[in-house]
């Protein structure tokens, strides 16, 4: 079954990912640091935006896959997706402040919502019709 939602999802992540290390190596390259984070701050700033990212994407990704595996392609799914990168580029941008930052409260909270969103769903279509579950043949002998 082709998953056109997680598919989508799963190319724009490659491309945030690409975009956000290379906004490390930017600032990598002008302060002249080859290892680790030089105790640049703004490259400290910029290495965790890129690791958050990669800290939580995979599991939205499988969320995503397993989901629309479940249910089918939703055009609430194709919103979520959405909204899934548009918080994770903000995210990125609020890291850059030094200062608490509304796009990083932002970037995270729909981060989590989305993650949320995706157990309930995910929950749901695993238990929530609460339908009959075939016994394998094998096994049926035994029960």
């Amino acid at each position: 079954m082709l998953l056109p939602i997680t598919l989508t999802l799963a190319a724009a992540a490659t491309l945030l990912n690409i975009w956000l290390g290379i906004r490390v190596s930017r600032v990598r390259i002008a302060n002249n640091v080859l290892h680790g984070d030089g105790g640049c701050e703004p490259l400290v700033r910029r290495m965790r935006a890129h690791a958050n990212f990669v800290e939580y994407t995979p599991f939205v990704l499988i969320l995503f896959a397993l989901v629309e595996l479940a249910i089918g392609p939703q055009t609430w799914l194709w919103v979520l997706a959405l909204v899934y990168i548009l918080a994770r580029i903000s995210h990125a941008f609020g890291m850059d402040a030094s200062i608490p930052s509304k796009l990083r409260m932002a970037g995270i909270g729909l981060t989590y919502l989305t993650m949320i969103a995706l157990s309930i769903a995910a929950l749901y279509a695993a238990y929530g019709s609460m339908r009959e579950i075939e016994v394998p043949p094998a096994l049926a002998a035994h029960v």
